[in-house]
């Protein structure tokens, strides 16, 4: 047994072939897609199997081929989706045997976050490729995302398209699009459907919901029904007032914290139904917690970008006259996987077919061409903005000094103020490559200047905008689609950037255990001590806890009233406008003043243009 764990935490992911060329005759290197071969942890304990269990994906964000890069904690999340489909499926014979019930659930996010969703090619849209391998899974239930809801070619392909393929599973109990009839009418009905009443393998009656979140600023052929307005509808009102063994409310929206609407829909079923069960499933926040609202309920949300797979046990019946819950957050690797169900004959048809397609996938968006090699990591939350180790202080003093260095300026410098939000992801050490130029800055963001400020006065700008009072999420444009997604993104952000701070506050004890960098998750659920819940031990990243709103670029050594241009980004308008106008009374700004033909190159082409100047050789 010690041999066989042994060499199990020794197994390296599967290696993918070798480059391809490049279309259209171009001639650039291209990335040799492999996982990281990398020892990976682990997990510490079996899971524990109940009458009822529960394997939920959320938030996955394109991430299908899993974490690549060999910078811990990545390692830990590099599963491809192919991985995970060989999992499933032996979950699903471990399920039989045991006389169990498995369900597998998602709950929405598939678009905005890689290149295998981004990268598509003009006359195509966001996931139209990636969300065909998603589908391959056999879902038992899924809900939406505010992510699939900000465009209308993407949300009229989930309702044409992807519902299609989960019938009478794919469940958005209060987001409608307006579509044309066959008699060229319009009208306004379910995305998918409203919701679903059924039987589980072993005759268990379930009545579930997908609910999400009251977003904003959507496609315009969509509409959300608040959760809160949703439960006095007559349907909803109707439906639950039968009692099955559980009610399965799934959804796109924390179960606690902002956001959490979860009350509205909770409560009006536990008013009728003082015993019957409510498992409910969340998402959004991209988080692992759990949270139970009474004795007989219990609510899961399972991290993202495929960093969690979450695992729900549950005994409905139990001597107490209440039912037991188990909950898990698994690291989503293939020693995971194997560790869970078997090392002999891991890999399945399907899964490895699933594997490969997105392989093409990623050489059809030519995801492979590499733009340089980082000479190191540069991380989004782990280190301050002061830091050589931040991506954002090399993105404003280095990468976009460099991409612009070709374009004419009006003053004799440059000054940046650039909000923290341009940026999505990490920048590794190693291969920088087109998948790594959309995962980590995918924004197409217009770069405006108001032309000779004085250099006290820029310097001043950005210091108001980092001043307490200032909104760091609040001029984002009504009318941009990537700006309602950006702000959306954003306020994730604050959200799991503060579940990432509470992690630095792990006891010593802990800390001192050499383990692995990973997530120490403290929840709502089991023992509530830091990491009960996670499959796999780790030591916390450390993450900051307090970021700027922007960050600003270093003043060159220059007289103070020396003129610079004042670079932006073209949502931040109002806000520099006013901040300018408030660190100086020698001249009233206004829109008319700002260069909005400064440049054509927008903030996503800017890593690759640095990359390739800097780092190609």
């Amino acid at each position: 047994m010690k041999n066989a764990l042994a060499a199990l935490a020794a197994v390296l992911s599967l290696g993918y072939g070798p480059a391809v060329a490049c279309p259209d005759g171009e001639h650039h290197q291209q990335t040799r897609f492999r996982a990281p071969p990398t020892a990976l942890t682990l997990p510490s304990r079996p899971l524990v199997w109940g009458e009822l269990n529960i394997i939920h994906t959320t938030d996955t964000h394109g991430w299908l081929l899993g974490h690549q890069k060999s910078s811990p904690p990545e390692p830990n999340y590099s599963g491809t989706f192919g991985d995970f489909a060989s999992f499933v499926f032996h979950m699903n014979e471990t399920a039989k045997k045991k006389g169990a019930d498995l369900l597998l659930v998602d709950t929405g996010d598939l678009h905005d976050g890689t290149g295998l969703s981004d990268g598509y090619p003009p006359g195509e849209w966001d996931g139209e490729d990636s969300d065909e391998f998603f589908a391959r899974l056999p879902y038992d239930l899924l809900t939406i995302g505010n992510h699939e809801l900000y465009t209308n070619v993407v949300a009229q392909d989930m309702h044409a398209n992807f519902t299609k393929k989960f019938p009478g599973r794919y469940l958005t109990s209060n987001a409608y699009i307006t579509v044309t009839d066959a008699h060229n009418k319009s009208q306004t009905v379910p995305i998918g459907w409203q919701y679903a009443k059924f039987k589980t393998r072993k005759g268990r009656r379930v009545t579930a919901l997908g609910v999400i979140f009251n977003a904003r600023n959507l496609a315009s052929d969509v509409t959300v029904h608040p959760a809160k307005a949703m439960a006095t509808e007559t349907w909803f009102t109707d439906l639950i007032k039968e009692s099955p063994d559980f009610f399965l409310l799934i959804g796109h929206m924390p179960v606690r914290g902002d956001g959490d609407s979860w009350n509205f829909v909770f409560d009006p079923i536990r008013n009728l139904h003082k015993d019957t069960p409510i498992i409910v499933l969340g998402g959004h926040t991209h988080i692992r917690d759990c949270v139970q609202y009474d004795q007989k309920s219990i609510a899961l949300e399972s991290g993202a970008f495929m960093d969690t797979v979450g695992w729900l046990s549950v005994n409905l019946t139990s001597p107490s006259g209440n039912p037991s819950f188990s909950r898990r957050y698994l690291d989503p690797n293939r020693a995971t996987y194997k560790y869970h169900t078997t090392h002999h004959k891991f890999d399945t048809r399907p899964g490895l077919n699933i594997t490969d397609g997105l392989k093409k996938l990623f050489e059809k968006y030519n995801l492979g061409k590499v733009w340089g090699k980082s000479p190191q990591d540069y991380t989004l939350f782990r280190d301050p903005t002061t830091s050589n180790r931040s991506v954002l202080k090399m993105f404003v003093e280095e990468a976009l000094p460099m991409a612009l260095s070709d374009v004419p300026s009006v003053a004799a410098y440059r000054y940046f103020v650039i909000g923290i939000g341009v940026l999505r992801y990490d920048v590794f050490q190693g291969t920088f490559d087109q998948n790594d130029q959309l995962t980590a800055s995918p924004y197409p963001d217009q770069l405006w200047c108001i032309p000779n400020v004085p250099l006290k006065d820029a310097e001043a700008t950005g210091q108001k905008m980092n001043q307490k009072s200032s909104s760091a999420t609040g001029s984002f444009s009504e009318s941009e689609p990537h700006h309602a997604r950006r702000r959306d993104l954003m306020e994730v952000d604050q959200t799991r950037l503060r579940w990432l701070a509470e992690m630095n506050n792990v006891g010593p004890a802990q800390m001192a255990e050499n383990l692995t960098l990973g997530y120490v998750t403290q929840d709502k659920c089991g023992t509530q001590k830091p990491g009960d819940g996670d499959d796999t031990p780790h030591t916390p990243v450390a993450f900051v806890t307090e970021f700027p709103s922007v960050v600003s670029s270093q003043p060159p050594k220059v007289a103070d009233d020396t003129h610079v241009d004042l670079v932006f980004l073209d949502f931040h308008k109002t806000r520099i406008l006013q901040a300018l106008n408030s660190v100086q009374t020698q001249k009233t700004y206004a829109e008319k003043d700002i260069r909005k033909d400064y440049t054509t190159i927008q903030t996503k082409d800017v890593l690759g243009i640095y990359a390739e100047k800097k780092w190609k050789n």
